[in-house]
């Protein structure tokens, strides 16, 4: 049986489009308590959807150890990093902060 967690990345690397989605849903209840936390669960799943923890962490130009521990549930990673990690698994904050386009026809 998949843990939790297991089922949510092997989803994410089925669908990487949902990264998105999944991300803004998190950031969206960051106010919340244990939102912290919980977008930096979701962030780690993305992360290791996108390729795992040491290719994500070069592809962000942050060293594999410091990744783990911005991740980590009591992880409290900077700005800088949460931005260069957002951009590495091919995400702008720009897309958490707004909602997707609607079309209308």
């Amino acid at each position: 049986m998949k843990s939790h967690d297991e089922a949510v990345i092997e989803m994410l690397r089925k669908d990487p489009a949902m990264a998105v989605d999944y991300l803004r849903a998190a950031f969206d209840e960051l106010d919340e308590e244990g939102g912290e936390s919980a977008f930096l669960v979701a962030l780690r799943h993305v992360v290791e959807a996108q390729g795992g923890m040491a290719a994500v962490a070069e592809r962000a130009k942050v060293s594999r150890e410091s990744l783990y521990r911005a991740l980590s549930p009591r992880g409290n990673p900077t700005l800088r990093t949460m931005t260069a990690v957002i951009k590495a698994t091919g995400i702008h904050f720009h897309d958490l902060t707004h909602s997707p386009e609607v079309a209308t026809t």
